[in-house]
């Protein structure tokens, strides 16, 4: 299965998940910036509010590419500590690397939502959602960091994923819906005709476009 690009997969991922359609608890969750075009159209679908869930990749030095991990709103951090060990990276190394990345997350907050609250997820049906699923260890932060805020149930959503990392999130999740598991995986760009980089300036316009969430969303208190 290919895509053309974000929002086309977005469209197709909204058709699995349209028993939510319409139910006022849900809430679609985007793990910026590629995932927020892949949100969008699935917020639209389902007449759902739409917010950004801020997580950050924790690259290796020297190949940024390869995540030892990831942090997430609400401090939450998960590392992957068999790789760690095994390129023998030190302690020091990974702080520096997380304390860069914790403040670009938080720049990416104050950037993205213009001064809006986070909404509340108590209690909610959380949505979240992103371009694909290479290792996982991005969604897994986000999921872990989506706990803290006591929802009714955490869902993930992504058009592609490997085996390993959507099983691995399925024990973590209440449920996985991805479109497809190809095998060799590779890399979540060689499923789409069109992956350039999701600039800022769309993070912004669409989740402005996206219009305001229904009034008893509400706000995290």
């Amino acid at each position: 299965m290919r895509f053309i690009n974000r929002r086309d997969a977005g469209k197709r991922l909204a058709t699995r998940l349209k028993e939510y359609a319409g139910a006022r608890d849900v809430i679609v969750l985007a793990l910026p910036r590629g995932g927020v075009p892949v949100a969008f159209e699935i917020a639209s679908a389902l007449s759902a509010p739409l917010d950004v869930f801020l997580v950050r990749k924790l690259g290796v030095p020297g190949h940024a590419e390869l995540a030892m991990g990831a942090i997430a709103e609400r401090d939450v951090e998960v590392l992957n500590h068999e790789l760690i060990d095994g390129l023998g990276i030190p302690a020091a190394q990974v702080r520096h690397v997380a304390t860069r990345e914790r403040l670009e997350l938080e720049r990416r907050g104050l950037l993205f939502r213009e001064g809006r609250e986070p909404l509340d997820l108590n209690g909610r049906t959380v949505i979240l959602v992103d371009d694909g699923l290479a290792t996982g260890a991005t969604m897994e932060a986000a999921v872990a960091a989506v706990r803290h805020h006591t929802p009714a149930r955490v869902l993930v959503a992504v058009p592609v994923g490997s085996r390993e990392a959507c099983v691995r999130l399925g024990r973590l999740a209440d449920a996985v819906v991805c479109l497809d598991m190809p095998e060799p995986f590779e890399a979540v760009g060689c499923w789409y005709d069109e992956f350039d980089q999701t600039s800022d300036e769309e993070v912004i316009r669409l989740l402005t476009s996206s219009g305001p969430p229904p009034q008893d969303a509400g706000k995290v208190h």
